[in-house]
């Protein structure tokens, strides 16, 4: 098969398409034909060398796609051959061929192309896990965003508007804001010209129940200031790093929940007990076509450097997805 591998750590160009043997499911698991396959941050860090792949997974980058069940492990009774899904991959999703669990396979939406339901595994997992697991958000609580523009914020803005909460959001340029706003935030603001806590804290005086940060650094004390009472605030990346120094006295005042989580090292059980969630919640909402996912690039699996380029850049507004097959 033809897959893309990091021959080494460092830039996009160590991505190198090659050819290696077809894996095999394990008993739990299912071999799926990828039609495309969804480019997230974790696969650029991996690709740096900073996010090695965990033991028995794939090394090749791709924790996400959509395709067509090959084959079934023995354990396997849930999935049959020509069944069409998106999976939450354990890695190797930049490949003609991978194997998932079966737990962590979810069905196709109605109509949906292979191209998009390709973009939902990995934000889904995440947005769901983090948002309503974690950080408990329900109808008629204040959501606040960071990165609303991403592939997890345009999906969180979506799904936390459908539910019932109001949702703010940040992001980086106009058209960013803009774009948040048509997915049904009700306010965006443009971190780079504003004072996102001065603008937010006159927005929604009580604060916010809920907010879902990938940033961390200074956010963190930020985040700290426009928590509502009881509020959760979770950090699912730390892009602005990981250390910085925090007053705990408005944490103790305001009886605050301060939480994180990654989604790979995550067992098998624990992804598909998310799995279920998403298929009892989130699915049939995409049925009804209330929650869509948001494609900014399509790009051939032969230009994975330049989908890792766009992703770097922050220029892009939704996911990158690589087409695996015609």
């Amino acid at each position: 098969m033809r897959c893309m591998e990091i021959r080494e750590p460092g830039g996009p160009q160590v991505l190198q398409l090659t050819e290696r043997e077809r894996p095999r499911p394990a008993a739990d698991e299912v071999l799926i034909a990828v039609a495309a396959a969804g480019v997230n941050r974790p696969d650029v860090m991996q690709r740096k060398g900073l996010y090695p792949a965990p033991p028995g997974a794939s090394d090749l980058p791709g924790l996400e796609v959509a395709g067509t069940v090959m084959s079934v492990g023995s354990a396997v009774s849930q999935w049959r051959e020509g069944d069409e899904v998106c999976a939450l991959t354990n890695g190797g999703g930049y490949a003609e061929y991978v194997t998932a669990p079966a737990g962590q396979c979810l069905p196709l939406p109605p109509g949906m192309e292979m191209t998009a339901a390709a973009g939902l595994p990995e934000t889904c997992f995440t947005v769901w896990s983090n948002v309503f697991d974690r950080g408990r958000l329900r109808a008629g609580e204040q959501l606040l965003v960071h990165g609303g523009s991403s592939g997890i914020g345009t999906t969180a803005i979506q799904l936390a508007r459908a539910l019932g909460a109001t949702v703010y959001a940040t992001a980086g340029s106009a058209e960013k804001c803009a774009a948040c706003m048509e997915l049904g935030a009700a306010r965006a603001v443009n971190y780079r010209e504003q004072d996102f806590v001065e603008v937010l804290q006159s927005a929604c005086s009580g604060g916010f129940d809920v907010i879902l940060d990938m940033v961390g650094g200074d956010y963190i004390n930020r985040n700290i200031k426009l928590a509502a009472v009881d509020g959760r605030i979770v950090n699912i990346a730390f892009q602005g790093g990981f250390e910085v120094t925090v007053n705990f006295v408005p944490v103790l005042l305001k009886r605050l929940t301060l939480t994180a989580s990654t989604l790979r090292p995550q067992s098998a059980a624990a992804k598909a007990a998310i799995a279920d969630s998403l298929r009892q919640h989130v699915w049939p909402l995409l049925e009804r076509e209330e929650v869509k996912p948001v494609i900014a690039a399509v790009m051939p699996l032969e230009e994975a450097a330049a989908a890792h380029e766009l992703m770097e850049s922050s220029q892009h507004i939704g996911k990158i997805i690589l087409q695996v097959a015609p």
